[in-house]
């Protein structure tokens, strides 16, 4: 129950990727991981944590092994960012005496859940401080300023038959009742910021990166309390799966946690999986040439994002032989047209790590008439050239405004993937 209780105090604290970031070096430095500005494995001490932040929404985690890493490295990737609304530029409209803000649908987002929700606003913020010097700082109001009403079924009576949802015209924020060109977006959050800290009283924001998120607070459901529910469990779920088990592992060996941003719109970026942060993690391991290759031939990485659980409504959804079920423990992703990176001989290595360490898996394969997902997991194979397979926690809803899991298969994933960095397999 407490690592229950912890999870969701993360998933609470992490509202974006900035947030999920902080969050985690927090726990890291707590659990007597170094940050660093890079890695310098000719100064890396055995045994010792080390972490380092990419502007400010990815983080690599490393611990060094007893031995120089020539046996490979053990690493887990996940993603830092989920679908939302964010905040554009310039985002003040509105009518009828309502002041609203404009919105750029990120990712794959499930629209429909995030009427009627009350939303907060977080995220960073760039200003120019009074000495004439750029900082960036996270923003969070902590509390709901916003909510996208929905339409009353009495002006829509097809509502629940026909309706569909149209990003730039529907998924508008109410955010204050007022005269739109009177409300200075940039302002009220220099206000806020400088209410919270006084140091601040004369910045000026410059440009930020906010996004709304729900304010409901992540929670334990049903009535024997197996369900953990939450907005942004893909992926960070994943992420405090993977940092628990990174900060319990045996530190004879080299591991890694990777969680990067960007995933959810393809990972091409500076600090995405198709970025070089892994890269050049891995070259201040290895900096000569052979010595890097033959170290990322060696290594194997779990690409760790949420599985699609069965759900018991649309049960047809799934191939009938490959429905992971909530409960029953990791899903080990597969896809033979590589938008997962699984191959029969790393989806045998893991069975077996699961076998030794006493957790059951799952396997899931979508149905041969469905468009499947992706993952980091096949761009991370590409760039790096180390085997990689995709696993996950079942999950319900994915890409709404607040998911579903099981509470246990939570410490299930953190079992597994702790007997992953201690190689009993």
């Amino acid at each position: 129950m407490a690592e229950t209780t912890e999870l969701l105090r993360f998933l609470g604290e992490a509202v974006t990727p900035f947030h999920a970031v902080e969050a985690m070096a927090q726990r890291l430095s707590a659990a007597g991981f170094m940050q660093a500005e890079q890695f310098d494995g000719a100064n890396m001490v055995p045994g010792q944590g080390y972490f380092v932040t990419r502007q400010g929404s990815s983080l690599i985690a490393m611990r060094a092994g007893q031995e120089a890493p020539a046996g490979g490295l053990r690493l887990v990737g996940t993603h830092t960012d989920s679908p939302n609304l964010s905040i554009k530029p310039n985002p003040v409209k509105g009518r009828d005496g309502c002041v609203q803000l404009g919105v750029d649908v990120y990712g794959g987002a499930l629209l429909n859940p995030w009427f009627d929700r009350d939303l907060g606003v977080a995220g960073r913020v760039t200003l120019l401080a009074d000495d004439g010097e750029l900082e960036s700082v996270l923003f969070d109001t902590n509390r709901p300023v916003a909510v996208v009403p929905s339409l009353a079924i009495h002006l829509d009576r097809e509502a629940n038959s026909k309706r569909s949802v149209n990003a730039q015209k529907d998924m508008v924020p109410l955010v204050m009742l007022g005269d739109p060109q009177q409300f200075d977006f940039k302002q009220w959050v220099a206000d806020s910021l400088a209410e919270r800290d006084s140091r601040w009283q004369k910045a000026r924001v410059m440009d930020y990166e906010l996004s709304l998120y729900d304010t409901q607070a992540p929670a334990l459901v049903g009535i024997d309390e197996s369900f953990i529910t939450s907005a942004r469990l893909d992926n960070l779920l994943s992420c405090y799966a993977g940092m628990m088990a990174l900060i319990n592992a045996d530190d004879s060996e080299w591991s890694a946690l990777v969680a990067t941003d960007h995933e959810e719109v393809g990972s091409a970026s500076t600090v995405g999986a198709q970025g070089p942060m892994l890269m050049d993690a891995l070259t201040a391991i290895a900096p000569e040439p052979v010595a890097n290759q033959s170290l990322r031939s060696r290594s194997w990485l779990l690409s760790v994002d949420n599985a699609h659980a069965v759900h018991p409504n649309y049960a047809d959804r799934h191939d009938e032989q490959h429905n992971p079920k909530l409960g029953a423990g990791p899903v080990i992703k597969i896809n033979r047209n590589q938008r997962y990176a699984t191959n029969s001989e790393g989806a045998a290595r893991l069975r077996l790590v699961a076998e030794r360490a006493g957790v059951t898996v799952q396997s899931f394969v979508m149905r041969s008439d469905l468009a499947c997902g992706s993952t980091i997991g096949p761009i991370t194979a590409t760039e790096t050239g180390i085997a990689t397979t995709d696993i996950g926690v079942p999950t319900l809803g994915m890409h709404s405004v607040r998911e579903l899991a099981c509470a246990a298969d939570v410490p299930q994933m953190i079992s597994l993937i702790e007997a992953f960095y201690r190689r009993l397999a």
